[in-house]
């Protein structure tokens, strides 16, 4: 039996006011502004609702940062249905440890490390980049397997779902395409932005990329 592609979808969390100023937002656990809230819910039917991109009946797992700005932004795009889809509050998703870099912006970062790239050099008393890209690793694992079942055993449904943070999309982003994380480094992330990861051919051997910051704009 012919089954569809499986996909995998990555919706960056609304606005915050760290994300409006540019301040490296990790750990710290800070809301939606009105404006974010207000963005999302103006999208929400169009992006989750029966026969739409993201369409609950087709979601086999839900993953979302514990982040309230990823968990507010899950709930809000499914504000619309009596039933949201079950999901997985989990820490495999959520942002890049900035450490040190904490709270601070890159221009910041620059007066001191004037050639710092995240990709590249990871965060001084946070994740480095051999541990971004394991986490992810294991992520991307998890999702194949889902995806696995679906395709070749009929079990479950075609599409996950991750709510999560800029870092972590662009990270997965990246070894999604199997390519050295650095790559991220040229990803551009909105806020509230879908991103569409799949496979070219109908083929699980050939990931690809499919859209970046749908309905961000």
């Amino acid at each position: 039996m012919s089954r569809p592609v499986p996909r995998l979808f990555i919706i960056r969390h609304g606005e915050t006011e760290w994300s409006l100023n540019g301040r490296h937002t990790g750990r710290t656990d800070i809301p939606l502004t009105p404006r974010g809230r207000e963005i999302i819910k103006s999208h929400a039917k169009a992006i989750t609702s029966d026969r739409q991109m993201i369409d609950p009946k087709n979601l086999a797992f839900v993953f979302v940062s514990p982040r309230q700005r990823a968990h507010e932004t899950f709930h809000l795009l499914f504000s619309h249905l009596s039933n949201p889809p079950p999901h997985t509050v989990t820490e495999e998703v959520r942002e890049w440890d900035y450490g040190d870099y904490e709270g601070i912006t890159s221009a910041e970062i620059f007066k001191t490390r004037s050639d710092w790239d995240i990709f590249r050099d990871g965060c001084p008393g946070g994740e480095s980049p051999e541990e971004m890209t394991n986490r992810v690793d294991r992520v991307i694992a998890k999702v194949h397997e889902i995806h696995r079942q679906f395709k070749e055993e009929g079990i479950g449904a075609r599409d996950v779902l991750i709510v999560a943070h800029s870092h972590f999309t662009r990270a997965v982003i990246a070894r999604w395409l199997k390519a050295p994380l650095v790559l991220g480094s040229h990803f551009n992330v909105e806020a509230a932005g879908v991103a569409l990861l799949s496979y070219n051919h109908n083929s699980l051997n050939e990931p690809c990329l499919n859209g970046l910051n749908l309905y961000a704009f």
